[in-house]
Formats: C-alpha cells, sequence, structure tokens
C-alpha cells in the first residue's frame, strides 16, 4: 500500500493505491467517464443516496463539483477521491473522507458509491482499505465513522469486513432519496488496525 500527500496546487493531490485500486482526487478530466458511470448506474443508486439535482450529471454542475472538492482538499475538510482500477484505469466509483474534524475530535466521516458493474467484487473494500492508512497516518485522525441503511447489507458486511465496528442507530439520521430515514452508525480507530 502507497500513499502521497500533495504539497503543492499544481500537484494532482493526494493519490491512494493498494488492493488492485487507487484513488485521486477528481479531475475535470474525469467528467465523461463519471457521468457515463453515474447514469448507467442511476436505478442501483438512488435507493442510497441523497436526492440527485436536477443538473447532475451536467459539465457545468461537475465544474461546481470540482471546485468545491479542490477548495475542500485545500481547507482540510473533506478528501473526495475517484476510487479507479490500478490495471487499465477505469472509474470505479468515489468515495470520500469528509467533515473532518481536528481539534480533540480527529475524526471524519467515510461515504462511498460504486457503479452498478463493479458491484460485489471486492472493489470498495480494497478502496476503503487503501483508504484508512491515508486516514489515520497521513492526515493524523484518531477515528473514521460511517453510516449506512439498516437495509443495505452489503454496505453492513463492507464496513464489517474492513474493521468497522458497529456503534449504534441514529433515527431519521440522513435524507436519502428524498426521506429523512435511521441509519447504523459504524466506526473504526486508528489503534483498531492489525497492521
Amino acid at each position: 500500500m502507497v500513499f502521497l500527500r500533495s504539497v503543492t496546487p499544481a500537484d494532482i493531490g493526494p493519490v491512494v493505491q493498494g488492493g488492485g485500486v487507487f484513488l485521486r482526487v477528481p479531475q475535470m478530466s474525469d467528467f465523461e467517464d463519471w457521468a457515463e458511470l453515474r447514469a448507467a448506474s442511476r436505478g442501483f443508486l438512488v435507493p442510497w443516496e441523497p436526492t440527485w439535482p436536477r443538473d447532475d450529471l451536467t459539465r457545468s454542475a461537475f465544474r461546481r463539483r470540482i471546485r468545491r472538492y479542490w477548495r475542500d482538499v485545500r481547507e482540510d475538510v473533506s478528501y473526495p477521491f475517484f476510487v479507479f482500477r490500478s490495471h487499465d484505469n477505469v472509474l470505479l466509483g468515489g468515495l470520500t473522507l469528509s467533515n473532518i474534524r481536528r481539534g480533540v475530535a480527529q475524526t471524519a466521516s467515510l461515504g462511498y458509491w460504486l457503479g452498478q458493474p463493479f458491484a460485489r467484487r471486492g472493489y470498495m473494500s480494497a478502496a476503503v482499505g487503501a483508504v484508512l492508512p491515508f486516514a489515520f497516518e497521513t492526515l493524523g485522525l484518531h477515528r473514521v465513522e460511517a453510516a449506512c441503511l439498516p437495509t443495505n447489507a452489503a454496505s453492513i458486511a463492507l464496513l464489517r469486513r474492513c474493521g468497522f465496528a458497529e456503534e449504534g442507530y441514529a433515527r431519521h439520521y440522513l435524507k436519502i432519496n428524498g426521506e429523512w430515514r435511521d441509519h447504523l452508525l459504524f466506526a473504526i480507530l486508528a489503534g483498531d488496525r492489525g497492521d
């Protein structure tokens, strides 16, 4: 597993590698692959995500997204990544360490999505496994949290497989697909990892 942290704005941002995938901050040049994958996977993703804006898959909305991503990385409040397959650079999905809280908390929230053609092949487990050393060693976080719908068996299994412990149940925690939905809460601490 290899991770590098960018030191100048001219760099492409952090790059994280491991388990046959690599993660990097999205670029404008990713738009067509991203829009195609999201459009093709819409029915698969919508039940698990916030409501998509009407213009979500447009180039201008993606440009705004990229600007926000880069601002968040500069300000150390979020690290958005696209996940690519290492051997052919195919875009698989996305993963974000967001809501970074420093001070006494040193924690972040983990969120992720995967295109339907790549589901249940171990790619997101590899991506989460690769990003945890980045979160704990490079960013110096103490805790990474994740939440998922109680009906999302695949996400629950992924989090458990990656070493997350279930910590609770939050009523009407996030607005998913237009409705406030209950979520299971998971977390992993830097000291939980056995490597």
